[in-house]
């Protein structure tokens, strides 16, 4: 049977025990999807990458999580890219690749430091809104998560976004308040489903242009995700289109602080580019990784 090489990865964070884990596979070329299901749930981490095809530097990859396949995964897009440069899957000296999804291409550029990679910024998909939900359906999550609506910031959004992956963003009044959280899965669980989105992710600012944040998706088989790379970049759209956070030559940068509550401390960074029409319509997040592992399985 073919040995398949990955790396386990820490995601959006510069040491080992921190972030988000992830499995990339560096050769999942001819694997099925119930092949690359059956590898990421014994690999161990919550959600994983599968490098299929690689020409230069452009490289054809697959997310998955415990639920199934996903359209993009922000941690994992980033472990993708540095992993890529550290163990030569792509020439030296790289700074941009281009990873190939089953529904498009996203760009990554890499940051040397010393002549080696550093940091990751990707891509996401263009960002995407919803209509708001009935407050109603508004009050029953915040139910559901163990809080209620005096919590609920009201000078933030709240709403639905897409960057890969649909979220709801609860805006809370602090920090503490969003780590207090103890969500009723089951009843979450149901409430995604009905309101047709992937993860909650409840956030509270921490100053004008960073934040903190966890998030929840149950659906996808993942009670707490440490550090979301696909949701921060939507709650970057949606603070950019609410008009909450500043504007300065067509872009704006901010950071997000999330996995605390888990002892997984992680860092992102969300650069949001607006559109003549003020618009947000170009979203990327960067951040650090650490090759923790490498094997075959």
């Amino acid at each position: 049977m073919k040995r398949i090489p990955y790396a386990l990865v820490d995601v959006f964070a510069p040491a080992p025990g921190a972030g988000n884990r992830v499995a990339v596979v560096l050769d999942a070329r001819g694997m099925s999807p119930e092949e690359m299901q059956a590898v990421a749930q014994s690999l161990g981490a919550a959600e994983a990458a599968f490098l299929l095809e690689r020409t230069g530097a452009a490289l054809s990859v697959r997310f998955f999580a415990p639920g199934g396949e996903v359209e993009f995964s922000g941690h994992a897009a980033v472990a993708v890219g540095l992993t890529a440069a550290r163990t030569g899957l792509v020439p030296e000296g790289t700074t941009r690749l281009y990873l190939h999804t089953p529904t498009e291409v996203l760009p990554v550029e890499l940051v040397l430091e010393a002549g080696e990679p550093r940091k990751a910024w990707v891509r996401g998909p263009a960002p995407r809104f919803r209509d708001l939900p009935p407050y109603r359906a508004l009050r029953e999550v915040l139910e559901a998560l163990g809080s209620d609506e005096r919590y609920l910031h009201r000078g933030l959004p709240y709403g639905v976004a897409f960057t890969g992956l649909w979220s709801l963003f609860v805006p809370l009044i602090a920090p503490g308040v969003v780590d207090a959280l103890e969500p009723e899965m089951e009843r979450l669980k149901a409430l995604c489903f009905r309101l047709d989105v992937a993860t909650v992710h409840a956030y509270a600012p921490m100053g004008p242009r960073s934040f903190y944040a966890r998030d929840f998706a149950p659906l996808l088989g993942i009670p707490e995700d440490p550090v979301t790379g696909s949701a921060n970049a939507a709650l970057g759209a949606l603070l950019a289109r609410a008009g909450v956070v500043p504007r300065r030559e067509g872009k704006v940068l901010l950071t997000v602080y999330q996995g605390h509550h888990l002892g997984n401390p992680g860092v992102v960074e969300v650069q949001v580019e607006y559109s003549p029409t003020g618009e947000p319509y170009s979203v990327q997040i960067g951040g650090e990784a650490v090759i923790v592992q490498t094997g075959e399985v």
